[in-house]
Parts: C-alpha cells; sequence; structure tokens
C-alpha cells in the first residue's frame, strides 16, 4: 500500500507535467520498496500556501507511507531520487523539499473492506 503524497506551494503544472511525475513516482516508489505498483497510490495538491525557512518561495512537503519497514539506506536513496524528480518537474529546489518516511502497521490501512 505505498502511497506518496506530494504538496507543494507552486502553481499546478500542465496536466501533462502532472501526469509525467506521479507516474515516474509511482513507479520509483515501487522500485525503492520491491512492491508492486498495482498498490502505489500517488497524490499531487498544488497551490499549498507554504513556508520555509521564513520565505515564500517555492516549496514542497512529500509524504512517504508504507506498510512493513522502510530501512535507512532506502529512505536515503528516496530522498535523493525524489527530491531530484520534483526539482526538475516542479522547480522546487532540493534544500526546501522536506520528505517525511513513515512504515505502517498492516492493520492501520484498509483496502478493499479490510486490512494489510
Amino acid at each position: 500500500m505505498p502511497l506518496i503524497k506530494v504538496q507543494s506551494s507552486v502553481a499546478a503544472p500542465d496536466s501533462t507535467t502532472v501526469d509525467e511525475l506521479l507516474k515516474s513516482l509511482s513507479a520509483k516508489l515501487a522500485k525503492h520498496l520491491g512492491k508492486p505498483e498495482s498498490y502505489v497510490m500517488t497524490s499531487f495538491e498544488p497551490n499549498v500556501k507554504m513556508s520555509f525557512g521564513g520565505t515564500f518561495e517555492p516549496t514542497c512537503y512529500i509524504e512517504v507511507k508504507s506498510v512493513g519497514k522502510m530501512s535507512p539506506s532506502q529512505t536515503q536513496a528516496m530522498s535523493q531520487d525524489f527530491c531530484q524528480q520534483i526539482q526538475e518537474k516542479l522547480g522546487v529546489a532540493k534544500n526546501r523539499t522536506y520528505i517525511e518516511f513513515n512504515n505502517s502497521e498492516g492493520s492501520m490501512w484498509g483496502w478493499n473492506g479490510s486490512t494489510f
């Protein structure tokens, strides 16, 4: 049930750019976690009023959640990969992006009328 949720202060790019970003993040998250992409969910929310370091320059907050444990080496690789993608697709500098990684218990995530 991996989830990657992106919130950014940038204006919404064109639909094609958003689609490309979400498809890329979906494939990358599945690969990093070794899970089937068929379970990956992606989300993008532009135009979020945000500040970082006391300024309103473009910024981004990303949540990555997964059932099971993500290792420090996995989160390091994902941080590097996802920050690069956000910089390329949205123009948000890597040093203005925070990523929160959350390991989840299967019983805390519902899907298809049950839990994981």
